[in-house]
């Protein structure tokens, strides 16, 4: 298997920090005691050089990676969240504005849900596909006259709050 130009190059570093390391080491304890001395602070010293590079070697690794850019990075699970947020508070306006019985829903109960799904269609966390597509629902619904076309609408939000995720 061929290796990262970016581990080949840590290794290089790695070898190098470890080689100074250790012939440091050996001259600090051939200074101060003699030849044992300089073969245990030697040995001593490439050791750490060796662990300190083995431990760093993944943030280092991290920092040779190339950009993957905003398309591939991961979704942003806060902005997925409100979109999913604001496709559940669309259906729930439009559940109350074409309910299933004549009188199913009270005025204030529909006034409320409109207000709510507004306010979370304008916020501006939203990624702009949704927040278009919401517009597009919620003006369908508020009509109320026809729920075919507040049923496209809603599945065309659906589309767009699907397309929207990154993680799929």
């Amino acid at each position: 298997m061929k290796s990262r130009p970016a581990a080949r190059i840590h290794l290089m570093i790695s070898f190098v920090l470890v080689t100074c390391g250790a012939v440091a080491g050996a001259c600090l304890g051939l200074l101060l005691s003699g030849r044992l001395m300089a073969v245990i602070l030697g040995g001593a010293a490439a050791l750490g050089a060796g662990l300190g590079s083995f431990l760093s070697r993944r943030q280092v690794l991290a920092l040779f990676e190339p950009d993957p850019g905003p398309e591939a990075a991961p979704g942003d699970g806060y902005a997925e969240g409100l979109a999913d947020a604001a496709l559940v508070c669309i259906a729930t306006y439009q559940a109350a504005v074409f309910p299933l019985t004549p009188d199913g829903v009270s005025e204030a109960e529909r006034e409320a849900r409109r207000k709510m799904a507004y306010r979370i269609s304008a916020y501006e966390g939203l990624p702009y596909p949704v927040q278009t597509s919401a517009a597009a629902a919620l003006e369908a619904i508020d009509h109320g006259a026809d729920p075919r076309r507040a049923e496209t609408a809603m599945r065309a939000l659906c589309l767009t709050v699907y397309d929207n995720r990154r993680g799929r």
